[in-house]
């Protein structure tokens, strides 16, 4: 395996390039540094027929079969941690440890849901039949994959597609396509040929794919306004659809908290990744009997907090990983200036070319700012007071979106009770970012629609087939 060579897309376990290039910029730069292949038509239909084709042996090995099939290639990962890594900070953004943590999890992720299986369930036993509920695969899954988590979000796809007994064309995101089409690589002496099989392209590529007859299931991690397309485009053939879409998330703070700590989980969970994650709190409510202290405890953080190229050493927060999204989290900084709203900018970060943007805070600004009103996705974070619970609890709510919450509070029985009134998919008390390959993940209002993760998430690959068994001839 050699990660210095020229990155090919991966169809019916071949190597393919195209006689038509993309570059693919380091955000930290600003600057091209690798090119990759562009797929079209051509090569979107090559992929599917590969993948019709492996079909029906892949879906033929059982659950044992493919399960071995996949430890074997989450194993693989293992020896190439640090070039991954490397790879991904390129492309990405994040610090390389950051970088190596992703994917590291990634092949964990591989290993924990290849261990899952859907068993056959008897709903029914009498003395005149049985009645079975089985899961079937459904046939071949386009993957679309994001730019902020482009390997660990890769195998909440993967995993749970290919041990079901489907087979995949996986798109990765043309801001970050080298990882995803590297692993193709890797994998290609140990999947079977067209089981797996990922194309790159630009945006014209993943349209096609949701048009494409041959996809049984679309599943799609994105913005929500894209989100709602591929749902439109799905609904053509009725194709099979999983959609983890944008959230607005909202934290409760209670004031019988602990500031230091909470400080800083409230940091790490709006600023990790540069806030470039789904699930991350992107609006702050803050009782105010503790909302100063928490102000000022989180703006020394942004303060001390180092915003560089993630391949150097002590840098704990990447650039923006793309220029469209750089740009849009610099309109909504200036328009807060603009609107005269207090801004508590930490650190400075790098000059040049990179799409850097410093740590920021914005102090109590009214709920219908677009800092607070639209995701940033970046690290803009407005801090808001409040002072009456049920109050909060409908601001938190006056969203389209519902992903993910958290609740803040020594006193676990009130912020259970705040969670239940919470319109999200995921709650934590007093955590933030947790998820796992064993539970479910969903979205309320526009923030989703399907199940990522668990027995759920699982189930979303297969499709149901009741089968009803005699046992004696009726009379």
């Amino acid at each position: 395996m050699n990660f210095a060579s020229a990155c090919t897309m991966t169809i019916a376990g071949r190597a393919v390039t195209t006689g038509r290039l993309m570059d693919v910029i380091n955000p930290a730069t600003g600057k091209p540094f690798a090119a990759v292949p562009v797929a079209g038509a051509d090569e979107l239909n090559a992929a599917v027929d590969a993948a019709q084709a492996a079909l029906p042996a892949w879906k033929a090995l059982g659950w044992d079969g493919r399960r071995e099939v996949l430890l074997r290639a989450a194993k693989a990962i293992e020896p190439h941690v640090d070039e991954f890594a490397a790879l991904f900070t390129a492309e990405q953004g994040r610090p390389l440890d950051q970088a190596k943590g992703e994917i590291q999890l990634g092949a964990y992720w591989l290993k924990a849901v290849s261990r899952q299986q859907l068993d056959d369930e008897v709903v029914e036993d009498t003395d005149a039949r049985r009645v079975i509920v089985r899961h079937d695969p459904l046939g071949v899954v386009a993957a679309i994959v994001p730019w902020n988590f482009p390997f660990l979000l890769a195998m909440w796809k993967i995993a749970p597609a290919l041990l079901a007994g489907n087979t995949m064309v996986l798109k990765p995101s043309p801001f970050t396509p080298l990882c995803s089409l590297k692993l193709a690589e890797l994998w290609r002496d140990i999947l079977p040929a067209g089981v797996y099989n990922v194309i790159s392209g630009e945006n014209d590529l993943g349209p096609l794919m949701t048009a494409h007859p041959g996809f049984a299931k679309i599943s799609f991690t994105g913005s929500t306004a894209t989100g709602k397309r591929v749902m439109e485009a799905a609904s053509r053939d009725l194709k099979r659809i999983t959609l983890e879409l944008g959230g607005n998330d909202a934290a409760i703070v209670m004031p019988d908290v602990d500031v230091p700590s909470v400080a800083q989980k409230l940091f790490a969970g709006a600023f990790y990744n540069s806030a470039q994650v789904c699930i991350a709190t992107k609006r702050l409510y803050i009782h105010n009997d503790v909302y100063e202290p928490i102000r000022d405890a989180m703006h020394a953080l942004a303060q001390q907090a180092v915003v560089g190229d993630g391949a150097q050493q002590g840098v704990q927060f990447g650039p923006i990983q793309n220029r469209m999204q750089y740009d849009r989290v610099i309109a909504l900084l200036n328009g807060a200036r603009e609107q005269g709203l207090t801004i508590l900018e930490g650190r400075a970060v790098p000059p040049g070319d990179g799409y850097f943007v410093p740590i920021t805070l914005i102090d109590n600004p009214p709920e219908d700012a677009p800092v607070v009103a639209e995701e940033a996705f970046g690290p803009i974070l407005p801090l808001l007071r409040f002072s009456d619970v049920d109050e909060v609890i409908a601001r938190a709510n006056a969203s389209e979106y519902g992903l993910a919450g958290a609740v803040w509070s020594d006193d676990i029985d009130q912020a259970v009770e705040i969670a239940g009134r919470m319109e999200t998919g995921t709650v934590w008390i007093n955590d933030n970012l947790q998820s796992g390959p064993h539970i479910p993940f969903a979205g309320a209002k526009q923030s989703g629609f399907g199940v990522e993760n668990g027995k759920d998430g699982l189930r979303e690959y297969t499709a149901l087939k009741t089968v009803f068994i005699p046992k004696k001839q009726a009379d």
